[in-house]
């Protein structure tokens, strides 16, 4: 047996051995259901001074990450959610009793302190305990860094440990607490202003029996009671706009979709992703709510319109750069349109930049590619890119002058896709052959066409006014605004291969 696990193990029994103490004692670690707890540690540091000169007596509970035993003193550390504090217990101030239980107390146990704050020699506020009790015992050791001082660090540094046991990369990295905790608050911000500028928040099947609003593999479930299969859905937008139709004018929804798709440092296959639809206004109109939208998540994370992502400073000021697809195709891959004509052209385009091309089997998808290999690392200010190919839209409206491109932007930021938005397309004979032209697509064996959603075109029968919509996956955005390279490390809880 591997050494660091035999010694694990035999940490484990010990532990166990501990708790049998504390019950023959009459002790249970488990049976305390509640602590009054009058102050966190940070309250504590932050009012020392009033705390100290009224004598306040305080109570605090935490996990002990650090406890040193002095004869007949004792110090330990214990962390709550605000941070860490000293608390000093004293053989004569707590007494004989109570003092022998720290012998059976571990890192890792939780414990509620009462006492009075103080400062040491040292200059460390402290805690000087007038009693303590334990609210939960700890059987499993945190994994230990390194020595410092008199002192063991304790940390995490297998990655795919951190992400697969979460809770415990949050107790011993205090690091890795900070993005999940900032996209907590992207999520409140994203949800504040949108309320404050009238949408009403909203909620739609996650259960559909068409997985349609995007070009994605859905997952394929069943619902045993209705003899029915069913699909998790992979987009927000069919529904939504169904509302719109139904005269709700402004509406979003954030929460959970699901696409049948790898797993990669930009991609979970379950993510959050915002959508919102507003009547009566247009792409510009979209453009104008995204830099808004961004700029008002930015400041409120880093108190300005700037950040760092990957080394490089990023200015979300408005107005944003506009340009089009096929331009910075032309500026990036030295292609113009004209070589985008017929099949063989575009495809010897995709060649000429090592890309695979022998399952490229329209030129929308083809231009999507060279797009995505020669343009889209180059994206590092806000850019929205504009008139998308028509085979990769069939949601949006034609643009008036050209019916082969679509009033569609995608933003970019840090050289990657941040949004998605459209000028909706509410021309239900328009939808229909856009539908028809997507099963096509997927006859021919596009496994990701979307389908033909017979009730959607009814509803956009009955008349749906001219709308404006934009998608924002949330993981990636607060990925980029907390400067991390994998939404693994602002997803609480990331999809990993099934351990081993």
């Amino acid at each position: 047996m591997d050494q660091q696990v035999s010694n694990v193990d035999d940490l484990f029994e010990q532990r166990l051995a501990k708790l049998q103490a504390l019950r023959d004692r009459g002790i249970d670690p488990y049976r305390p259901e509640r602590f009054d707890r009058t102050h966190l540690a940070a309250e504590i540091l932050e009012n020392f001074d009033a705390l100290a000169e009224s004598a306040e007596p305080v109570a605090v509970c935490g996990r002990v990450v650090s406890m040193r035993v002095m004869g007949k003193a004792a110090f330990l550390h214990l962390l709550d959610v605000s941070g860490r504090i000293q608390v000093y217990l004293k053989l004569d101030l707590i007494g004989a009793e109570q003092f022998a239980l720290l012998e059976f107390i571990d890192i890792g146990d939780f414990l509620g302190v009462h006492g009075i704050t103080f400062r040491t020699r040292t200059g460390e506020i402290t805690i000087q305990a007038e009693r303590f009790q334990i609210l939960s015992k700890a059987l499993r050791p945190l994994p230990i860094g390194k020595q410092k001082g008199d002192e063991q660090w304790y940390g995490l540094q297998d990655v795919e440990q951190r992400y697969r046991q979460r809770y415990l990369d949050l107790i011993v990295n205090p690091w890795a607490r900070k993005p999940l905790l900032q996209r907590v608050q992207i999520v409140r911000e994203v949800r504040r202003f949108l309320e404050d500028r009238g949408f009403l928040e909203v909620e739609t099947p996650v259960l559909q029996p068409l997985a349609g609003g995007a070009a994605a593999r859905p997952f394929l479930t069943h619902h045993n009671a209705l003899d029915t299969d069913l699909h998790l859905r992979i987009s927000l937008e069919l529904y939504l706009k169904r509302l719109v139709i139904g005269n709700l004018e402004r509406v979003f929804e954030l929460s959970r979709v699901f696409r049948n798709e790898g797993i990669s440092p930009r991609h979970n296959p379950e993510f959050t992703l915002l959508e919102v639809y507003q009547a009566y206004t247009d792409l510009e109109g979209m453009m104008e709510l995204t830099e808004q939208l961004i700029s008002h998540v930015v400041t409120s994370v880093h108190g300005g319109p700037r950040f760092t992502f990957a080394g490089q400073e990023i200015d979300v000021t408005a107005p944003w750069r506009r340009v089009s697809m096929m331009e910075l195709i032309r500026e990036y891959a030295g292609a113009d349109r004209e070589e985008f004509t017929t099949l063989e052209s575009a495809r010897a385009v995709g060649r000429r930049l090592g890309l695979p091309m022998d399952e490229e089997y329209t030129i929308g998808g083809i231009i999507d590619k060279v797009f995505e290999k020669a343009c889209e690392p180059r994206l590092v200010q806000p850019t929205f890119v504009t008139d998308f190919p028509l085979e990769l839209s069939p949601l949006a409206k034609k643009r008036a002058d050209d019916p082969t491109l679509t009033r569609r932007f995608e933003a970019f930021i840090g050289g990657q896709e941040v949004v998605n938005a459209f000028s909706e397309l509410n021309d239900p004979l328009d939808q229909r052959e856009r539908f028809e032209a997507q099963v096509a697509m997927a006859a021919a064996g596009d496994e990701e066409a979307h389908p033909y959603d017979e009730d959607f075109i009814r509803a956009l029968e009955y008349g749906m006014p001219p709308t404006g919509g934009l998608g924002i996956g949330i993981d990636r955005l607060a990925a980029l605004v907390t400067d991390q390279p994998s939404l693994r490390d602002v997803i609480f809880f990331p999809q990993l291969r099934p351990e081993r």
